[in-house]
């Protein structure tokens, strides 16, 4: 995808978000030109790097640090 997702992120100087919804759904499809399987394909391709990246984070963490959490690779239902 090459578009920047558009999320409501509160405005550093006023501290507040801005007043329009988001619509993360629409975003995402925008993002990949309005074709859904480009955008789901695009959302597992980002799905499985942020697995690798927590697996290598709780790879190179020490359980004092996380004091004993364990992390989750899939979400429960």
């Amino acid at each position: 995808m090459p578009e920047q997702l558009a999320l409501d992120i509160p405005d550093a100087e006023t501290g507040t978000q801005s007043p329009q919804e988001v619509d993360l759904a629409e975003s995402v499809l925008k993002a990949a030109g309005g074709d859904p399987l480009v955008a789901i394909n695009s959302l597992l391709a980002d799905a499985d790097f942020l697995r690798d990246q927590l697996y290598t984070a709780s790879c190179i963490m020490s359980s004092g640090m996380a004091r004993g959490w364990k992390p989750r690779y899939e979400r429960l239902l």
